[in-house]
């Protein structure tokens, strides 16, 4: 693929709000995760809450799309200047020509599940002010933002699990590969709700601790919520320092609807389709961000399909134990942690986890580290078998 700019990146998580906080706890391998508290759930599990949520108040014009998810969206668009970016780049191309594509797991279920609480006690019916459209539906947080800046163009959303804001990726270079679009909002946000933390704690996928990505002794995922979104244009007005998506790979192995080919099957295609996409072979990855969810069949799938690819040369971690499983988010926050491990010469390391698994074969970073990569991939998979590869480089020269 031609490579593409990221002009503008920014990451909102449990880490904090912002590029700032989120440099400074991989700097210090800190972790977001707390106990849960949150809304009525009543689980022993640990969650990434991102504070200020609820204070977030959107636009009179735009009222009808208030939820928690899209109000985490605006926290999120209103960091590190982003919105400005966007703005700027609008100035430049024109209302039509700047696209939308961001992903989301549960988009704003939290409404709705608030809205039945209020139920009519002899109907059933929802109360008059739910608003599934702009709430609910997984499109409304490319309703939202499109409405938030203006934009007359084109705006999709992908849901696709966890992969969902890793494919927005690929979905933009596409577009903006044809010539339909000359820059790209890319992006993704999931909320807490109910329906994922009890959801994810019934098939026995939450840990009553806080996570352990690639530990000998994990036991499952603990639960974040984050926004977080880059601003893709033309690698001709990039300068030394910049980061570029330089590959996207996809596949899609359909093994199971909740669980990974036991060998990591499209793990590897999607990496390989990556590298292929980038014109890169393995040996020029200096990181890799794993998806790692602290679930054992996850990690052993992962480390597999990465350690067939890379054997153990290059230094691997998953930021999860730092950030939490921010599901639809996921691939956009990983990929803003991407972005800052090349720029600031710090590869991430995993907090949480305290022993490796020895099983897996990978070069796996407990602490941070310096070490200046030039290339960096991160993985990205889904429920259902839906898996993205992203490749991003840095500007050198």
């Amino acid at each position: 693929m031609t490579p593409l700019l990221l002009s503008a990146y920014t990451a909102s998580t449990c880490l904090g709000r912002g590029l700032d906080a989120t440099r400074a706890a991989l700097q210090d391998g800190r972790s977001g995760l707390a106990p849960c508290a949150f809304e009525t759930v009543k689980l022993d599990t640990w969650i990434g809450e991102v504070a200020g949520v609820d204070a977030q108040m959107l636009p009179a014009a735009l009222s009808r799309y208030d939820c928690r998810n899209n109000r985490l969206a605006l926290l999120g668009l209103q960091t590190d200047g982003f919105d400005e970016a966007v703005r700027a780049a609008i100035a430049r191309h024109g209302r039509q020509r700047v696209g939308i594509f961001v992903g989301t797991s549960t988009s704003g279920i939290l409404q709705t599940e608030l809205a039945y609480r209020r139920r009519d006690p002899v109907t059933g019916a929802l109360p008059d002010d739910f608003n599934y459209r702009c709430t609910h539906n997984s499109f409304s947080l490319a309703e939202f933002t499109r409405d938030y800046f203006g934009l007359e163009g084109m705006a999709m959303a992908i849901s696709t699990a966890c992969s969902s804001s890793a494919k927005v990726f690929a979905a933009a270079a596409r577009q903006l590969a044809l010539g339909t679009i000359d820059a790209a909002i890319v992006g993704g946000v999931d909320t807490l709700c109910l329906t994922t933390l009890y959801g994810f704690a019934s098939l026995e996928l939450t840990s009553s601790r806080p996570c352990r990505p690639y530990d000998a002794a994990r036991n499952g995922i603990s639960i974040g919520e984050g926004a977080a979104f880059a601003l893709l244009e033309r690698a001709d007005i990039a300068q030394k320092g910049s980061v570029l998506l330089l590959g996207a790979g996809e596949s899609s192995d359909a093994y199971h609807m909740s669980a990974p080919h036991p060998e990591g099957l499209g793990a590897r295609l999607a990496m390989e389709a990556a590298l292929r996409s980038a014109g890169l072979a393995t040996a020029d990855i200096g990181y890799i961000n794993l998806h790692g969810t602290a679930t054992p069949a996850n990690d052993a799938a992962e480390g597999k399909a990465v350690a067939a690819l890379f054997g153990n040369r290059v230094p691997c971690s998953s930021t999860k134990g730092a950030t939490g499983h921010t599901l639809g988010a996921a691939g956009a926050v990983e990929a803003a942690i991407c972005a800052l491990a090349l720029t600031d010469g710090l590869l991430p390391g995993s907090p949480g986890t305290e022993s490796p698994d020895p099983a897996i074969a990978v070069d796996y970073l407990l602490h941070g580290r310096a070490g200046q990569a030039h290339h960096a991939l991160s993985n990205s998979f889904g429920f259902g078998g839906s898996n993205c590869s992203l490749i991003f480089g840095v500007v050198d020269k």
